[in-house]
């Protein structure tokens, strides 16, 4: 137990000084690694709480995939930091107001906030026990049997969305050459090669 108890209180304090640096970082780079660390301490506090599956999905998506992507997105694009960072005094202002209503309202639900009596069994009557059922099947059971019709549903939204967004930001230019793979693949080598017979010159202009 008291291995446990280190190990919360050494991850949250990890996550929390990573996210604050991440914040904090003054090179994009630092910040994208910064983040990462983040992630995978809020991973190790998914483990300690039962959740192996979401600590999966944090390692797997998220440093695996977003934060790598990041990190490419950063270091490949020749973005001049300096003249990025020196307009964005004049936002701190606005920035610090969000915050102070970002966190009243966190202290309004917080301080607002009351257990049901009737918690536990609401819980259970929706997950499965833990000794009999493992956290990734009983999970799986929830998602692909219970509620199997929202979640195709949430999928078809996402997807909805992205193809809106796609159809809004794809632009038809002019004047650019694109590539037709259809009119490469199905055209025919006889009308694209041609023989010609050139007549050898004397040497003598004409």
């Amino acid at each position: 137990m008291m291995i446990q108890i280190f190990a919360f209180y050494l991850f949250a304090l990890l996550t929390l000084l990573a996210a604050l640096s991440v914040v904090f970082a003054r090179h994009p780079v630092h910040a994208v690694l910064w983040l990462i660390l983040a992630f995978l301490s809020s991973a190790g506090l998914f483990v300690l709480q039962g959740a192996e599956y979401v600590a999966m999905l944090m390692v797997i998506v998220y440093v695996g995939a977003v934060a790598v992507l990041f990190l490419f997105v950063v270091m490949m694009l020749d973005v001049d930091f300096a003249a990025f960072r020196a307009n964005t005094a004049r936002y701190i202002p606005l920035g610090l107001l969000m915050a102070a209503v970002l966190v009243m309202i966190i202290g309004l639900a917080v301080g607002d906030w009351t257990t049901s009596s009737q918690m536990a069994e609401r819980r259970q009557s929706l997950t499965p026990l833990i000794d009999e059922n493992h956290n990734t099947s009983a999970l799986g059971e929830l998602i692909y049997t219970d509620y199997v019709f929202l979640f195709q549903s949430a999928g078809l939204i996402l997807l909805v969305a992205m193809i809106g967004a796609i159809v809004l930001t794809h632009r038809q230019r002019k004047g650019i050459k694109r590539q037709n793979v259809l009119s490469q693949m199905y055209r025919d080598p006889k009308a694209s090669v041609a023989l010609k017979d050139l007549k050898v010159s004397d040497g003598n202009p004409q």
